[in-house]
């Protein structure tokens, strides 16, 4: 098969799509009706393809051809060799991406949080669509640099919260932006994560199972031994690899009040917490970001609550049950509560009348990436103008939580004014053989 590459094919794909490429999609499941031509189909490359690989690396099989998988574990890439049969194996994204460059159009990444930045970042110089797992990176520079690398190359990109795609969730903020809650106070974010070990010492060094290539798998971050408990789940309670309770949800759970309220560049973040040795996160956590006033919206406080904790049952009326997980916005005039994580459950008024509002309706999450490709229109969760955004407001909570102390924060230069000491957390060394 003869394939375009560079900038012609990209060209090419985004020419066949204006010339009527349609789009369906149900309840169920997401799909894509691809140009009929074999050489018009997107070629994905797949970095993880096991638990959430599992699925968007599906979602790519659906929109085009997986060509090429890599998992640091050979059980998951051979399992996933079984579905994707026609995929060349690799367990190093970066030996993939380099020998894969010329026969691939977008990739996926769908592994440890600690590796996003690296891999997404690498994928994008090479001038390919990316596709990253939240939160989008594991650093507050990491997340900056991917919108920039990404502006740079020119190249589509999307970050997997996919409640941005539900429609529940756009009418939420449409219904704030209407303005009939008037102007918003405080927004109180909370979640029943984390629902893995955090707050206690390592595991102990144990010998690495023979089907995972361990040194790859700890990527750019500092050597350790192997041990039970971090592969393939609870890495996540791990400063090294993982970004907690907060990191792993505040993406999705976060992701309405912060369309809403355009909610980025906080100046300030102070966390209190359950205590942690700085190396695992701790058991629970509470963070208060401050937002200065922006165009219309006033100054507005936004708290995260994790580990059991939870907003105050009297910010609602007698009556009024806050759901285990979700979001609520207190407005001068009303009260929006949106339950869940994904902002796609419902959105429940108190005090006020239910506006009638319009939204841009989403064809499905991983569609909008796919059609970004083909014509060009940027899916909503792009990194330089929306994820990337998020995700330095997400992670500057863990910040708080590191500095155990309240840090004014520069969201221009990324400077914590006020405590240096943490600018590593900002900014990590890679491990050598591995940059961003």
């Amino acid at each position: 098969m003869t394939h375009t590459t560079g900038t012609t094919r990209r060209e090419f794909l985004q020419t066949s799509a204006a010339l009527g490429t349609a789009f369906w999609v149900n309840s169920q499941q997401e799909s894509w009706t691809a140009p009929k031509a074999a050489n018009e189909k997107i070629r994905f490359a797949c970095v993880g393809v096991g638990g959430k690989g599992g699925s968007d690396s599906n979602s790519a099989s659906r929109h085009g051809d997986v060509v090429a998988i890599c998992d640091v574990d050979d059980n998951t890439l051979n399992k996933a060799g079984g579905r994707f049969k026609q995929a060349k194996k690799f367990n190093d994204y970066r030996v993939m991406l380099e020998k894969m460059a010329g026969s691939i159009d977008a990739v996926t990444v769908s592994i440890p949080d600690h590796n996003h930045a690296a891999a997404s970042a690498m994928a994008i110089k090479l001038g390919k669509h990316c596709f990253t797992q939240k939160p989008l990176t594991h650093s507050i520079y990491e997340a900056r640099q991917l919108g920039v690398l990404a502006k740079k190359h020119k190249v589509q990109t999307q970050m997997g919260n996919q409640g941005t795609a539900t429609s529940s969730l756009r009418e939420g903020a449409a219904i704030v932006q209407s303005g009939v809650l008037g102007q918003i106070k405080e927004v109180h974010v909370w979640t029943n994560r984390p629902v893995w070990p955090q707050g206690g010492p390592r595991p102990k060094p144990s010998a690495v199972p023979k089907h995972l290539h361990w040194d790859i798998w700890l990527g750019p971050a500092p050597e350790r031994p192997f041990g039970k408990g971090y592969h393939p789940f609870s890495w996540r309670g791990w400063w090294d690899f993982g970004t907690g309770a907060l990191g792993d949800m505040a993406c999705h759970t976060m992701n309405m009040p912060f369309m809403a309220l355009n909610l980025r560049d906080p100046i300030s973040v102070e966390a209190t917490s359950s205590g942690h040795n700085k190396d695992s996160y701790p058991k629970s956590s509470v963070i208060k970001y401050e937002f200065p006033k922006l165009g219309d919206r006033n100054a507005v406080t936004m708290s995260w609550y994790d580990g059991g904790e939870r907003p105050s049952q009297s910010l609602v009326p007698t009556g009024t049950k806050l759901p285990k997980t979700g979001s609520l916005l207190i407005g001068e005039k009303g009260t929006l509560v949106s339950p869940g994580d994904y902002g796609g459950n419902g959105n429940n008024l108190i005090g006020v009348d239910k506006p009638k509002v319009e939204f841009e309706k989403s064809p499905g999450h991983f569609t909008e990436f796919a059609r970004a490709i083909t014509d060009g229109i940027p899916a909503a969760s792009n990194f330089p103008n929306y994820s990337g955004p998020l995700t330095e407001v997400v992670l500057l909570g863990n910040l708080a939580v590191y500095a155990d102390k309240k840090v004014e924060w520069d969201a221009k230069t990324l400077t914590p004014k006020n405590a240096p000491e943490v600018k590593t957390i900002v900014r990590r060394e890679y491990r050598k053989g591995w940059t961003l």
